[in-house]
């Protein structure tokens, strides 16, 4: 801040050849702008010199002042001189090319991570909900272990890297348990007719599906998870550190009660009832809502008339799910037209951004909601 409000008292003939930049600001006018007290401006100061941005051209008698010719050019200046910022021109922009470089890189390393978490807890979901065998107490302690790892904040592109080669290792594998689980399930016998059937499962087991509206059937008893020695030396190689069985059980008690729990609070009667306005015209364009696709459908027709841009329609299906994401804009709808609202299209972001950070709790606005139509 206090190098951008030396840069803003300069003028362009300042940095032209031949010249020396310096400001005279007084420390009164640089404290206002900045908001600095007079100790903390000071050290700043001192900071930009050490590091070669700054240097103090000093005055006889250790005052600013500085005067400049009729064209405007500086004749004589003493104060904070930012020649050397102007010979390191180069090295920055080199610096800020790579700078940009790096970010771009992280941020598409994160992409790559997210489309693998979003498919590894669709695949193990999907098996635990459907009791199928296979090692996925371990692949969910392992899971846990990964989405601990991951940054927080000032990420570099090597530690995502590492990251991402860890998550792509546990997706195959739990992808290879997933099909073989499957295959163990329902055997297929070797005839043109179940080759065709087969072909055409397949083509339902698209991760694409799973990712973005799965359909997870929750059943009140898991069957015994087989384990053998080889699946736990398999799984124990995706990241170092695993964690112990009993802790990796726990885990997977608590997730499927989460997600039982959540299934559950977003069934498709409770948005309906919750929201009666969005229902009313829900019902006005698509007829009988028997599903969740149903209302998916429509919802994306009523989002245009609360003013929800297409562009955060899409960020909500991409971070939420289709599922979610509908539930989400019809409690936005219904508050829109409730007059709770005033801002559909933030407040969708808002609730994208909450979920982001674990804090979305869509159940707790429903029932409150039923709760409220009951008194």
């Amino acid at each position: 801040m206090l190098l951008d409000t030396l840069g803003a008292f300069t003028q362009a003939l300042d940095w032209e050849g031949g010249q020396r930049p310096i400001v005279w600001a007084s420390n009164a006018y640089l404290m206002e702008q900045t908001g600095f007290s007079l100790s903390t401006l000071k050290r700043h100061a001192r900071r930009l010199a050490e590091i070669g941005v700054i240097s103090f051209q000093d005055s006889p008698n250790g005052k600013r002042w500085g005067r400049r010719d009729a064209e405007g050019r500086i004749v004589e200046a003493y104060g904070f001189d930012l020649s050397p910022l102007s010979a390191r021109v180069e090295e920055f922009e080199e610096l800020h090319a790579e700078l940009q470089a790096e970010r771009e890189l992280c941020q598409r390393l994160k992409r790559q991570i997210t489309v693998a978490r979003r498919m590894i807890r669709a695949r193990i979901e999907a098996a635990v909900s459907s009791a199928l065998r296979g090692p996925w107490t371990q692949f969910i302690g392992l899971f846990e272990e990964l989405l601990n790892r991951l940054p927080r904040r000032h990420e570099a592109s090597e530690q995502l890297e590492r990251l991402l080669i860890w998550f792509k290792g546990l997706q195959e594998r739990v992808e290879a348990a997933y099909l073989k689980a499957t295959e163990v399930v329902q055997p297929v016998e070797n005839t043109p007719e179940t080759k065709e059937q087969g072909s055409k499962k397949i083509q339902e087991m698209n991760p694409r599906e799973a990712i973005f509206d799965p359909h997870i059937l929750i059943t009140n008893q898991l069957n015994p998870v087989t384990r053998n020695s080889s699946e736990k030396e398999e799984v124990a190689a995706v990241v170092p550190n695993a964690q112990t069985e009993d802790q990796v059980d726990r885990e997977l008690e608590e997730w499927v009660a989460e997600v039982r729990k959540k299934r559950a609070a977003l069934d498709l009667p409770t948005v309906i009832q919750a929201c009666p306005e969005f229902a009313s015209w829900a019902r006005n364009l698509g007829g009988f809502l028997k599903d969740w696709g149903d209302l998916h459908r429509v919802a994306g027709q009523l989002r245009p008339m609360i003013g929800i841009s297409e562009h955060a329609w899409n960020v909500a299906q991409d971070r939420l799910g289709k599922q979610v994401a509908t539930a989400a804009l019809a409690l936005v709808f219904e508050k829109h037209c409730a007059g709770e609202v005033s801002s559909p299209g933030g407040y969708l972001r808002g609730m994208v951004e909450k979920a982001g950070a674990g804090e979305l709790h869509l159940e707790r606005s429903f029932y409150g909601r039923l709760s409220g139509q009951a008194a």
